[in-house]
């Protein structure tokens, strides 16, 4: 069903969902990693409004916006559906995912990026937010029930990332005490192997936020 590109950074959690996605799919697909700080005329052409990873490039046409183009290789790709069929149940998946991203993202981004108060302040916020999905998660072994899915490919970041952040910049975020569904759920979803084996190796991600951080350790 045509060439299948994906402009993407290793780092990037947004990136690795579409891989994730693709790879549950089993579509075939080219990965072109990108230099963010020299974005190439490619990326720039296919995203000139945002500029931004990931893009998928489907017969050479871009779709950008990692939720989007989850959304659209679940719809293009039937096979081992994403999201669920049942219009409430989808519906459930989507207001989570834009939990996710419009919510615990930025804040986690301000406590573990930040100091002083500012910090101090976004911590409480992602504690509360946090305390909302660990009673969202409770009792279930992934989001969407016996499988992984949609929501949980798009929450992936919480599984992986975040725990990699909190390490190098020593702020104790998520920890079994406090959120023993979360940590449940993130054991489950990372003994995947099509989850596993699409993460970025963690030692590099480690040693890249060392780099990029040292200065706030």
């Amino acid at each position: 069903m045509g060439k299948v590109q994906v402009y993407g950074f290793w780092v990037s959690p947004y990136s690795k969902r579409v891989e994730i996605a693709l790879k549950m799919k089993g579509i075939d697909y080219e990965v072109i990693e990108e230099d963010l700080q020299n974005k190439s005329e490619q990326l720039l052409k296919y995203n000139p409004v945002h500029k931004k990873i990931p893009v998928l490039v489907h017969d050479g046409n871009p779709i950008v916006e990692s939720l989007l183009i989850l959304e659209y290789v679940d719809e293009v790709w039937k096979t081992n559906p994403l999201l669920p069929t049942n219009p409430y149940q989808k519906a459930y998946a989507r207001f989570w995912a834009r939990f996710i991203d419009d919510k615990i993202t930025p804040t986690v981004k301000t406590a573990l990026m930040t100091e002083g108060e500012e910090s101090e302040k976004a911590l409480e916020e992602l504690h509360e937010l946090l305390n909302i999905l660990e009673n969202e998660i409770k009792g279930k072994k992934f989001f969407g029930g016996e499988n992984i899915g949609y929501l949980d490919i798009v929450a992936s970041m919480i599984a992986f990332w975040i725990p990699c952040l909190q390490e190098v910049l020593h702020k104790e975020v998520i920890t079994k005490e406090k959120y023993p569904s979360i940590c449940n759920w993130t054991n489950e979803l990372l003994a995947c192997s099509v989850v596993n084996q699409n993460l970025p190796n963690k030692e590099k991600l480690l040693a890249f936020y060392r780099a990029r951080f040292a200065n706030k350790s």
